[in-house]
């Protein structure tokens, strides 16, 4: 049995899809789960609850977890800590392998790019929290008592991903004639993930029993500016390449009746800065697989 916690988001429909290759049984869990697949066993579970999270992880050989809390510090800061510390302690007594999917909150700052050795060096309420969780389950992968690996994306792109920033403001914006919007600046450069790689590589991690106690970079295609990364969207799609550059000050004030909005003023030296994610190791470790390039990406949104 392959479960994954956290059913329902973008991740986890992409995942069970690329895991009847693997496996015939698979447990969609979350507060009101629905089946991907014909196969799948639902369970309803709240995460927050340990027996709940004990009695969905039972029986299951890995487990992936791919929850995603409400995009707000507050919530984060006090839900992820007793969540995690439910799944670690729910695949301690099962003796199930876990797999988490994790951002790059945690890295902070970083000045040239980012692997899986860059250290933890959060400038950010989220970014505080998810080191903290992240650490927590380091310490119980280097304590031996637990199998588990890290696995890490870029911001993703392409169809069927929910709340991607790249789909929304640049991408849809394009495809329906309108400006294209930037956050800051045009001039730094950013990558990308592609979601159904992500999840494939992900399926293929988890099922590599070599590839456990690490953390891994999951396969990204492309890096540009913002101007460039408009100006490819906006030739792929045939129209025509324009866009805007939100300045702090009108994020700041548009965050004053936006959460949303609000919530990403922390986490604007994300476009501030080179955002450069290395996916080498994961590459070198598995040469074989083939990303989806970065134009079919985009037609399959036009």
């Amino acid at each position: 049995m392959q479960t994954i916690l956290g059913a329902g988001g973008s991740v986890a429909n992409h995942l069970a899809l690329e895991l009847p290759g693997y496996t015939n049984h698979i447990r969609l869990v979350s507060r009101n789960p629905k089946k991907i697949n014909d196969a799948d066993e639902i369970f309803a579970a709240d995460l927050l609850d340990k027996k709940q999270v004990e009695a969905a992880v039972k029986g299951s050989s890995i487990v992936y977890l791919t929850a995603g809390l409400p995009y707000n510090s507050t919530v984060w800061e006090r839900d992820w800590r007793p969540l995690m510390e439910n799944v670690i302690e729910a695949c301690k007594i099962h003796q199930a392998k876990l797999v988490f999917f994790d951002n790059v909150y945690m890295y902070g700052k970083v000045k040239r790019e980012m692997t899986e050795t860059t250290p933890f060096n959060p400038v950010s309420k989220k970014g505080v929290v998810r080191a903290a969780v992240a650490s927590m389950l380091l310490k119980a992968m280097d304590e031996k008592s637990l199998t588990a690996m890290i696995v890490r994306s870029s911001d993703f792109i392409g169809a069927d991903t929910q709340n991607s920033v790249p789909n929304m403001l640049v991408i849809d914006k394009l495809k329906a004639g309108k400006k294209a919007q930037l956050f800051l600046t045009d001039k730094t450069v950013h990558n990308y993930t592609y979601l159904k790689d992500a999840t494939k590589a992900m399926a293929m991690l988890a099922n590599t029993s070599e590839a456990y106690g690490q953390t891994w970079h999951l396969p990204s295609t492309g890096i540009f500016t913002g101007k460039d990364f408009v100006g490819k969207v906006a030739e792929i799609l045939k129209v025509k390449s324009h866009y805007t550059i939100a300045p702090r000050w009108l994020l700041g004030v548009l965050g004053l009746f936006i959460p949303a909005i609000k919530e990403t003023q922390e986490m604007l030296y994300l476009n501030e800065q080179d955002y450069e994610f290395s996916d080498a190791k994961f590459m070198k470790a598995f040469p074989e697989f083939k990303k989806t390039a970065f134009e079919d990406i985009i037609k399959q949104m036009a």
